[in-house]
């Protein structure tokens, strides 16, 4: 009776694993072909994203300049002890440090508004 159950376990077990595998690399002929053309139109799509992102222009003083005052106040703004090295209320100090700046600057979003600035 023991045995029957212990066989009865491991045969529901490993089933998945055995029709699984079988079952995957019959279809994965098909999941290339039907991926790929799916990823088509995506790729084109973010072609065209892209090609619009860089249209946009990112103004320092209303974009740029916001992230920095949040995030560099204390140091790199006027009164600041790092002010008169590397002074963040000047365009040509974000363009000199580049993306130097993300060490400290974290936020995915505020990166990218910056990122746009520095291709311009």
């Amino acid at each position: 009776m023991r045995s029957s159950l212990i066989i009865l376990v491991l045969a529901l077990a490993l089933t998945p694993l055995l029709f699984g595998r079988r079952k995957s690399a019959l279809a994965l002929p098909f999941a290339r072909t039907a991926s790929a053309k799916l990823d088509e139109p995506n790729a084109n799509r973010a072609a065209n994203s892209t090609s619009t992102a860089t249209v946009s222009q990112v103004d320092f003083q209303t974009q740029v300049k916001p992230i920095l005052e949040a995030r560099c106040q204390g140091c790199h703004f006027t009164g600041g002890k790092m002010y008169q090295r590397l002074p963040f209320d000047r365009p040509e100090t974000i363009k000199t440090l580049g993306e130097k700046l993300f060490t400290r600057l974290k936020d995915e979003p505020e990166r990218r508004v910056i990122r746009d600035f520095l291709a311009q």
